[in-house]
């Protein structure tokens, strides 16, 4: 059921990291956040099938990383460029896909230019445009990375992201990651960080037709759950829910994330 796989493909211009991971008959894509630019998915097929294991047995799913080498100035619609590229080396279409955070982006540009690899489209905590929210966020992260901060985009991370509950659960566990996980480089989340700035893909979501999920949380403190209502308010016949009190976390806080991911793709 779980069959856990690490892999990595050779596109054009580099290499892209990906796991994969379920039996099911449907394909679940997955794209993660902005935080894919500290480490990639590279040897974490089986954390992830551990923590996705509810949807093994329905889906198989894959978990694309951007490529290893980012050009210093890269934007989120050329990111889904690349996995198009992706997605036809593997012979993937007509997936659901599931976008968190910049991944959430990303997966509006692949709706809007590639219609025939996107089936369902489910945005996660994400945004069509900036916002003065955002750019507070990525200000404070990027200045961080500049100094080789680790720890300290790790801890603000947390704290941006998780209800008070949880935080109490989890601040010791982001010392210690950001003591222990910091990257050679920093070049990968500044370009990835920039991108999530000039994504701007507000005129053309009423491109995306298939059928459209948005999640969102009331009291995200990275993208706001404003910009959750904005993009569903966008896409024709798009479907709304906002999770009370949760924020940019939502999709490791609330219980029933998973489930409700799973009813929409299904």
């Amino acid at each position: 059921m779980l069959d856990a796989k690490n892999a990595c493909l050779r596109l054009p211009d580099g290499e892209m990291d990906y796991i994969r991971f379920g039996g099911g008959p449907r394909t679940l894509v997955m794209l993660p956040g902005v935080g894919d630019g500290l480490k990639t998915v590279r040897g974490m097929a089986l954390p992830f099938t551990l923590m996705y294991r509810a949807l093994a047995k329905e889906f198989t799913v894959y978990v694309f990383s951007r490529r290893r080498e980012l050009p210093e100035h890269f934007s989120t619609r050329e990111m889904a460029e690349d996995l198009n590229t992706a997605m036809e080396l593997l012979g993937l279409s007509g997936a659901a896909v599931l976008g968190v955070s910049q991944g959430g982006m990303i997966a509006q540009w692949l709706a809007i230019d590639h219609a025939d690899k996107v089936e369902k489209l489910v945005l996660t905590v994400t945004l069509a445009r900036p916002n003065d929210t955002l750019r507070d966020v990525i200000a404070r992260w990027t200045a961080l990375a500049r100094r080789g901060d680790y720890r300290g985009i790790m801890l603000d991370t947390a704290e941006r992201s998780y209800s008070e509950k949880r935080l109490k659960q989890t601040r010791l566990e982001y010392q210690l990651l950001g003591s222990l996980g910091r990257p050679k480089s920093f070049s990968r989340f500044l370009t990835q960080a920039e991108s999530c700035l000039s994504h701007d893909a507000y005129g053309e979501l009423g491109r995306i037709h298939c059928p459209t999920l948005v999640i969102g949380g009331t009291d995200d403190k990275i993208v706001t759950g404003v910009a959750s209502e904005e993009i569903a308010s966008q896409i024709p016949g798009a479907q709304l829910f906002m999770y009370e009190g949760l924020g940019h976390g939502l999709y490791e806080e609330a219980p029933d994330f998973l489930t409700r991911v799973a009813d929409f793709c299904r």
